[in-house]
């Protein structure tokens, strides 16, 4: 390092989430002095991280992905085959992809985060000609929200649903339990490349998200619905964050938040982690030519995607079960193109807005698709009672011992 933490050095990463160990790699690599805080820098992440191999950056090491599935599926009205790989992330090969040798680590918690100086709990300094701060999202609260629960099963007991190298990425079948009358949720289950397969329920764009007994809830319905009984012990994991993070404004002289802090969390799908990836190059390539890395990361073309993207959550979080299964049914019929602009291209907006367009346009019966737009219905979930969690304890004994 050219300079120390009393000194000024070229970057300061504010938390080592992926995205900020990632941003904190690439930036040593391209020779820039480093200082990264966190305030437990050695944990291992604790969330499950998934995505599309395409979008996998090229110097990220292959070591990275857990787990790969050929060509995923999606149950709607009908079976989809997606004809795209999709990968798990290696939480410990991701780790060990992204070694941080030449940077300064220190663990702490940052207490005042500004463009070129980072405060420390203790007082400490650090002042950095850049200062990206990579500390993910507060709690939603009442925001649009991804919640999601996750059951850990061994891949022999959860053979009857999905076998190694199979992955279900959207199943709507109607067997979580849920009545029509209740606000919808999915089935994602993958396998984890450590002889377990995780089968999560997940919620996306109600406003202040479902809460994580009614998930496990509809999670246990649907393993029992396959004859999958469970030991007990199985452990899980909650999700729960908001979607509607917007992309920082440009300007040169101000802090540069990056991942879910910047605006990178998908609006639509909750994937944050590969299209981060993709970008630190983007990000500092601009920073060492003396340009805005906000504005590198967010050229008008990707504002407006993420615009339209905003636009798909709103629709998707005032549908009803048997409308997101007709909405996704029409969507999954689009060229493979129109699939990526929505599910992962950062600026392809051209395409995404053919596929919005024809997602709402293909979608039967007509009437449907005023609630898609919003003419209708426009708050149909808002306070939603899901009734408290020891309401429903008993119901979910019933479930685990069924």
């Amino acid at each position: 390092m050219s300079g120390g933490v009393d000194g000024a050095v070229d970057v300061c990463v504010v938390g080592l989430g992926p995205t900020g160990r990632a941003l904190a790699h690439r930036a040593m690599r391209a020779g820039l002095t480093v200082v990264a805080v966190d305030p437990r820098p050695e944990r291992l992440w604790v969330p499950t991280y998934s995505c599309w191999v395409d979008e996998l950056p090229e110097w990220l090491s292959h070591s990275a992905i857990a787990s790969r599935i050929d060509a995923p599926v999606v149950w709607t009205k009908q079976e989809h085959v997606i004809r795209r790989p999709y990968c798990v992330l290696s939480k410990r090969g991701l780790w060990d992809a992204l070694p941080l040798d030449d940077a300064r680590v220190i663990a702490a918690r940052a207490r005042v985060v500004e463009a070129h100086r980072v405060e420390l709990a203790d007082g400490t300094q650090i002042r950095a000609a850049a200062v990206f701060d990579a500390r993910g999202q507060a709690s939603p609260g009442r925001r649009r929200t991804a919640s999601a629960h996750g059951i850990f099963v061994d891949e022999e007991i959860a053979a009857p649903m999905v076998k190694p190298g199979e992955g279900l990425m959207l199943d709507w079948r109607d067997e979580n339990g849920a009545g029509p009358d209740e606000p919808p949720s999915f089935l994602y289950a993958v396998p984890l490349g450590d002889g377990t397969v995780i089968f999560e329920e997940t919620s996306l764009g109600l406003r202040g998200g479902m809460p994580q007994h009614e998930l496990r809830r509809r999670t246990l319905n649907r393993l029992a619905a396959h004859g999958i009984r469970l030991r007990g012990d199985e452990p899980s994991e909650a999700a729960h964050y908001p979607l509607d993070d917007h992309p920082p404004k440009a300007g040169l002289g101000q802090v540069i938040p990056f991942g879910s802090r910047g605006g990178q969390m998908h609006p639509i799908t909750g994937y944050c982690v590969a299209d981060s990836l993709s970008q630190v190059d983007t990000a500092l390539d601009a920073l060492q030519r003396g340009e805005d890395p906000i504005e590198a990361l967010w050229p008008w073309q990707a504002r407006l995607v993420y615009w339209m993207r905003m636009r798909g959550v709103y629709g998707l979080g005032r549908l009803t079960t048997e409308q997101s299964k007709a909405m996704f049914d029409a969507f999954f019929t689009r060229p493979p193109r129109q699939q990526r602009a929505l599910l992962s291209a950062h600026d392809d907006y051209t395409a995404l807005g053919a596929s919005l367009f024809m997602t709402v346009a293909q979608t039967w019966p007509f009437r449907w698709r005023y609630d898609l737009v919003g003419w209708t219905n426009r708050n149909r979930w808002v306070d939603y009672d899901f009734g408290r969690p020891e309401e429903v304890a008993d119901a979910i004994r019933e479930i685990d011992h069924t």
